[in-house]
């Protein structure tokens, strides 16, 4: 069985460095276990203001550039997160180039549980797309630097309804801001991707009187959320020009982009994704000339996080919902700054997110 010694490393200049995606991130590891299988990449971009805390991504990259150019974006977006969450914790994240259907074993995420531990606590993993509590039991066999446990190990359990919530309550916001109502009633959403955190933010909506269309790459799913809410199935790039009022991407990044832009009907981007502009500054500022109000990904999806660091933080289920819950006061105020100041929605949240930094450590990232 291969151990971290016979595990293969490589960071060469040029592939990450000078990458289009690197911000001076602060460490990127790649991790491989020829016995599990195991390809992993996890990226630190920050540990300003705490242990960079980000959960863990199962996905069937199409090449290792792909997940490579993922895990930077994700890391970085993490650092931005917890700062304007108020969270003392910085950013990382990590991709497992594998297909969580099919290819992953425990053997495969205990590998990556020793591996996270060789980083002595820099980086502390959780939950993500193809990752649930069970995993992260298996993660936890080799490393104390492990969030999201099952609550009867004593930890927070599922972050997925958190997320949830605070997306939900983030779109209140816009809605407030969009129409001079927070109510959803009779409002049609498109939620885009229908995992753990599409499924419950369809059960708010429906609960909340919304009309929902739901798309997502696996049709069993599909059917399940249909059949159960309601919903009514798209494809998977029908929303894009559907006369909808919401767009909610809860599925991959980077699907706000010339192309989709262009084709938007809607009042409102609110979703679950990271990292949902492809190209911060010129799809922020395209979203905007259109009319569309856009609540950054990485504010209003932070419940999840939020509910994972009760774990480190010692607070309970209770204080991690209301905090959850302000994410709609947070999202009101950075749409009025971003009016004050003539910015997008986008360039407030960093704003924010970096005051915070500078305060707290006398630099920003």
């Amino acid at each position: 069985m291969n151990d971290l010694n016979a595990a293969e490393t490589e960071v060469r200049e040029g592939v990450v460095f000078q990458h289009i995606s690197f911000d001076e991130h602060e460490q990127v590891v790649f991790c491989r276990d020829r016995h599990s299988g195991l390809k992993a990449i996890i990226g630190i971009h920050s540990t300003n203001l705490g242990p960079a805390l980000g959960g863990t991504r199962m996905w069937p990259y199409a090449s290792e550039a792909d997940a490579l150019n993922d895990v930077l974006r994700l890391s970085r977006g993490m650092s931005f997160k917890a700062s304007i969450s108020g969270l003392d914790l910085g950013g990382g994240k990590a991709v497992i180039l594998a297909d969580s259907r099919t290819q992953k074993t425990s053997a495969m995420m205990e590998a990556f549980g020793r591996f996270v531990e060789s980083l002595s606590g820099r980086y502390i993993t959780a939950e993500d797309v193809g990752i649930g509590p069970a995993d992260m039991v298996s993660v936890h066999k080799h490393t104390g630097h492990v969030t999201g446990l099952p609550v009867e190990m004593g930890g927070s359990g599922d972050p997925s309804p958190f997320t949830a919530w605070g997306v939900f309550r983030g779109m209140q916001a816009a809605a407030q801001v969009q129409w001079g109502t927070d109510s959803l009633s009779g409002r049609t959403v498109w939620v885009q991707g229908v995992g753990h955190v599409g499924e419950t933010l369809v059960r708010h909506l429906t609960e909340a009187g919304a009309r929902v269309l739901v798309s997502d790459l696996y049709a069993d799913r599909l059917e399940a959320i249909s059949r159960q809410y309601g919903a009514a199935i798209i494809g998977a790039d029908e929303g894009y020009s559907a006369p909808i009022d919401v767009y909610a991407p809860c599925a991959l990044g980077a699907t706000l982009n010339d192309q989709s832009i262009e084709h938007l009907r809607c009042s409102i981007v609110a979703g679950a994704a990271n990292n949902q502009l492809m190209n911060e500054e010129r799809h922020g500022a395209l979203l905007r000339e259109k009319g569309v109000l856009y609540a950054p990904d990485f504010l209003i999806n932070a419940g999840g996080l939020i509910n994972v660091n009760r774990e480190i933080a010692h607070y309970d289920e209770a204080e991690s919902m209301r905090r959850t819950t302000l994410i709609y006061d947070t999202t009101l105020a950075l749409f009025g700054r971003a009016e004050r100041d003539g910015i997008t929605p986008h360039q407030a949240a960093l704003r924010m997110a970096q005051e915070r930094i500078l305060a707290r450590t006398g630099s920003a990232i």
